[in-house]
This record gives structure tokens, C-alpha cells and sequence, in this order.
């Protein structure tokens, strides 16, 4: 049986409230959207379009044709456009996406990340990446980025004038990914395919996949939280993730375990969400 597909589904149907909140403080930013879209964009995406073209393989009908399938129904699941699909040479474990428009819009594939995963767990990093475009993040996603790049590049000034809003960059990136981790459940429409893909990013590889057990991973998620719910708890945890990209792992299994029980996910997967707004 196919998977379901959600027709008409906007980002507010499922963004998560802690993306919505960040995004909301990032927009109060004067000018910030326009000059990106108006200067660094055009440039970006021609570089990009050439580098992929040049350096990695471009996933089609006839190109990798399996993988390019889960692409296309990721895409039809989430009621989004196909963008370019590309599988790049990297021994780091990554996935990523860029989008000015939707003709130039594209996700990247590491091969290192596809030698860990299953077809559904692949299937759900394309998804995950959809997340952001569904989202319209590239925007925010590329100034975070050019601050992460910068830091520790600058002058001594420059990085006191640079931190407080590289911090609101970081910030705001780890809230959106709990949002793309949504977008990945409702294509893969089942939490441990995704839960599974979060443990396997933590500490997997080729040798040890036989050996992985995602009921102990969930208990660690658990363990993990319970742990830091004192004081000195948060304190380490907010010291573990304040220069991070993303959450921490076990934390985004668990957030995902949350919305799969929640009435968001429900409503969603049910096909009673185009006047709900996500929970």
C-alpha cells in the first residue's frame, strides 16, 4: 500500500512552535530577507547549480532511478515540487538543501550517509530536507550559515559585533530542524523509521548495524531527559547546545515520539488539518 498524501498541506500545518517563535524574531530584522534574495542569492545559486552539475551525480528517471522514486514520493507525501536531487562523494555523514526559487531549488546527498541507512530511512532525509523547503527556510538557513563559516575569522570586534546574532542564527536553525523533523515523519508515517535514522546518526556505521538496537536508543532519549531536569541539568544541557546546529539527537527522537502521540500528528495523517494550525 502506498503512503498517504497530504494535498494542499502548507508549513503551518505542521511548522513546530518553537520554529514559528524563532522566525518570528528573525522577520523583525529589518531588511534582512530582501537583501539576501537581492545580492547574495542570484550568485549562490548559480555557484551551486555549476558545483553540483560539475562534482556530484544528478538523481533522475534514468540515474539512480530507486532513489530518485523515494524522492518523488517524499515530494507528492509533503505536496511540494521535485527539486534536483544530487548524490555527492563525502566521507561525512550529511544531507542539505538550497533554494532561491523552485526551478533552482536542490537537495544534497552524502554517499557516507546513504551507506548507513535503509530505502525508508533514506527516503525520510529527503523528506527531512523537503521540510526546509516546504518551510521556505533557505533564506535564513544561508545567513546562519555564512556566520558559522565567519566565526572565529573575524577581528576581536567583529566577533563581539557578530556573536549575538550568529547566536539567534543557531538559535533559530536547531527550532527549524524539529520542524523538518516533523516533515520526515509524515512522509516515512512511522516514528522509528525516523527515530532510527536519529541513532544511526549518532553513533553508526557500515560494521555496527547489526549490532543497533533502537528500543535502547529510545530508553537513552528518555534517560536523557530525565537527567536534565534539575538545575544543574539544564545548565549542561543549554552549554551542550548553544554553539550546536542542530538539537542533539536523542532530543530529537524524543520530540518526535511526543508529536507522533500529539492530535497535530493525528489531524494531519487523519486528513482533518487544513484549518488546523500545528500543535
Amino acid at each position: 500500500m502506498g503512503k498517504r498524501t497530504f494535498t494542499s498541506l502548507t508549513a503551518e500545518n505542521f511548522r513546530h512552535p518553537l520554529d514559528k517563535q524563532a522566525t518570528q524574531s528573525l522577520q523583525q530584522i529589518p531588511g534582512l530577507d530582501f537583501l539576501l534574495r537581492a545580492t547574495l542569492f542570484p550568485v549562490a545559486s548559480q555557484f551551486f547549480h555549476l558545483d553540483n552539475l560539475a562534482s556530484a551525480i544528478q538523481v533522475g528517471p534514468k540515474q539512480l532511478s530507486k532513489l530518485y522514486s523515494l524522492h518523488k514520493e517524499a515530494c507528492s507525501v509533503l505536496d511540494i515540487e521535485v527539486p534536483q536531487l544530487y548524490v555527492r562523494q563525502n566521507p561525512v555523514p550529511n544531507a542539505y538543501t538550497f533554494a532561491v526559487n523552485n526551478r533552482q531549488s536542490f537537495v544534497v546527498i552524502h554517499t557516507s550517509l546513504l551507506e548507513l541507512l535503509t530505502e525508508e530511512e533514506t527516503q525520510a532525509v529527503i523528506a527531512h530536507e523537503l521540510g526546509h523547503l516546504k518551510c521556505e527556510h533557505s533564506v535564513y538557513l544561508t545567513i546562519a550559515n555564512l556566520l558559522i563559516m565567519a566565526a572565529g575569522q573575524l577581528p576581536r570586534i567583529g566577533v563581539v559585533l557578530e556573536r549575538p546574532l550568529r547566536m539567534q542564527m543557531l538559535e533559530w536553525v536547531r527550532c527549524a530542524e524539529f520542524t523538518c523533523d516533523r516533515a520526515a515523519l509524515l512522509v516515512a508515517q512511522d516514528p522509528r523509521v525516523v527515530m532510527s535514522l536519529l541513532m544511526k546518526l549518532s553513533g553508526g556505521s557500515p560494521s555496527l548495524m547489526a549490532e543497533l538496537d533502537l528500543d535502547s536508543f529510545i530508553d537513552q532519549a528518555r534517560h536523557y531527559e530525565e537527567s536534565s531536569k534539575d538545575p544543574m541539568g539544564k545548565a549542561i544541557r543549554l552549554a551542550q547546545t548553544i554553539e550546536r546546529t542542530h538539537p542533539v539527537p536523542v532530543l530529537r527522537a524524543k520530540e518526535i515520539d511526543r508529536w507522533f502521540q500529539s492530535p497535530g500528528y493525528k489531524n494531519i495523517y487523519e486528513g482533518d488539518y487544513l484549518a488546523r494550525p500545528a500543535v
